[in-house]
């Protein structure tokens, strides 16, 4: 015969409020728009910067890997109902082949800080900025296009992260299974202060890599947002307002746009 466990009643008031603590409601307002196709929150990393689940070598450009989706309430209004509790990404699928995905800098090393997605690189030291974004330009890589979109530096000017566009569009060593491939990464780099100068560390985050036609690639666009990265989820509701379609057509935000 199965024995239940039974907990006095005092003590199981008081674990039901906490498991109804783990979770909250997060409401994404996108403002006046229409055509968004979803809206998702990513797990992205652990507490120490490690990948929660490890980066797909399969993964498709226009199904993002969420972990929770949210539903649409009304236009441009989307609501994840309870979500548990935790650090996230957001990304935002709209038509036309849109993507735009919130980040953060997530250390290289173990026992590094986070950096978040919205740091930057003081003004007053853009001889040491230009430099860094310099150097990853002249680099030689695989991919003929590598692209530094956003570069954030700690409080301390010790440690320089760099979020790269790796793509090639060449012919590349999948034509003959793959007829017109590209290939596209996302990582993260990081850049120490090394004995008065900058140096490359060899270790990277690889947090995207897609595959897909070349003709298809170049009709993307796929942006990248600190402000939706890093969504600190708890017990209370969260309401984000991000106006979507002043973003897009602002032509700021940095990532792939069509070409």
């Amino acid at each position: 015969m199965h024995r239940g466990i039974f907990l006095p009643m005092g003590l199981a008031m008081v674990l039901a409020g906490v498991c109804q603590a783990e979770a909250a409601k997060v409401v994404v307002d996108l403002g006046k728009v229409e055509g968004i196709r979803a809206v998702g929150a990513i797990a992205r990393w652990d507490q120490d910067g490690n990948f929660r689940k490890p980066v797909d070598p399969k993964a498709k450009i226009d199904a993002p890997q969420a972990d929770h989706w949210a539903e649409q309430t009304s236009p441009g209004r989307w609501e994840f109902k309870d979500l548990p509790k935790g650090r996230y990404d957001l990304v935002i699928l709209g038509q036309d082949r849109v993507r735009i995905e919130g980040f953060e800098f997530a250390p290289v090393l173990e026992f590094d800080p986070f950096l978040p997605g919205t740091a930057t690189f003081p003004e007053e030291d853009a001889e040491d900025r230009d430099w860094i974004l310099d150097n990853i330009r002249k680099s030689k890589h695989y991919e003929n296009k590598v692209v530094p979109l956003y570069i954030g530096r700690s409080e301390d000017k010790k440690v320089a992260r760099v979020l790269v566009m790796l793509i090639r569009d060449l012919t590349t060593s999948y034509e003959s299974d793959f007829p017109g491939a590209a290939t596209m990464r996302f990582e993260i780099w990081q850049y120490d202060w090394q004995y008065g100068g900058w140096a490359k560390n060899k270790r990277t985050k690889v947090m995207h890599r897609v595959i897909l036609h070349r003709d298809e690639l170049r009709k993307w666009t796929w942006l990248w947002d600190g402000r939706l990265g890093g969504i600190q989820v708890d017990k209370d509701p969260v309401t984000i307002q991000y106006d979507y379609k002043e973003n897009l057509q602002s032509k700021k935000l940095q990532g792939l746009y069509p070409y």
